[in-house]
């Protein structure tokens, strides 16, 4: 009589081990795609009278920067920038020196401090947030009066609240994206 086998020992939390590996297509791909797609979604028509949603490319820039830190390189702030300023509104150039000083930011952030928990990282976002908020309404031509600044609050708390949930959801994509799937040696 045969014994079972151990058919557990080849798992792991990603799934099978024999005949399966990461997809070098989705470990780059997905990154790159929901940044590139949330920052086109965001050019959808929503009256309001003043600034409300949350620069979502940014936010989903920063999430993977901070979770994933090796997944994009620093120069893909100017790629990511660039495609945010054709989407956006803003004069061309704003969203491209944003992105890529934010890339800068964080890269120095990482060489101090490699080790941080979710709380850390939730302030660094919300502190590169507001700054990015007030250097993109600068950027765009208007003085930073009372009335203005009073009309941009509600977007940066809207803005820092939604990072936990972008964080999640690209904690989600991260896990797509290291699914393993059958490949033929």
């Amino acid at each position: 009589m045969m014994e079972r086998r151990a058919y557990k020992t080849r798992r792991d939390k990603y799934g099978r081990q024999i005949n399966r590996d990461q997809s070098p297509f989705l470990l780059v791909f997905v990154p790159w795609a929901t940044i590139l797609l949330v920052s086109y979604l965001q050019s959808i028509p929503i009256a309001t009278a003043g600034p409300l949603l949350p620069p979502l490319g940014f936010l989903f820039l920063l999430a993977w920067r901070l979770l994933r830190p090796g997944v994009l390189p620093i120069w893909s702030g100017i790629i990511f920038g660039m495609w945010d300023d054709l989407f956006s509104g803003q004069p061309f150039g704003s969203a491209i020196l944003l992105f890529s000083a934010t890339m800068l930011a964080i890269e120095i952030i990482d060489i101090r401090f490699p080790w941080r928990g979710f709380a850390q990282d939730w302030g660094i976002a919300a502190a590169i947030t507001v700054v990015y908020i007030v250097a993109a309404t600068l950027v765009s031509g208007s003085r930073l009066t009372l009335p203005l600044f009073a009309s941009i609050v509600p977007q940066v708390l809207l803005s820092i609240v939604a990072y936990p949930f972008i964080a999640f959801i690209v904690s989600r994509l991260d896990r797509l994206r290291n699914m393993r799937l059958r490949t033929i040696a």
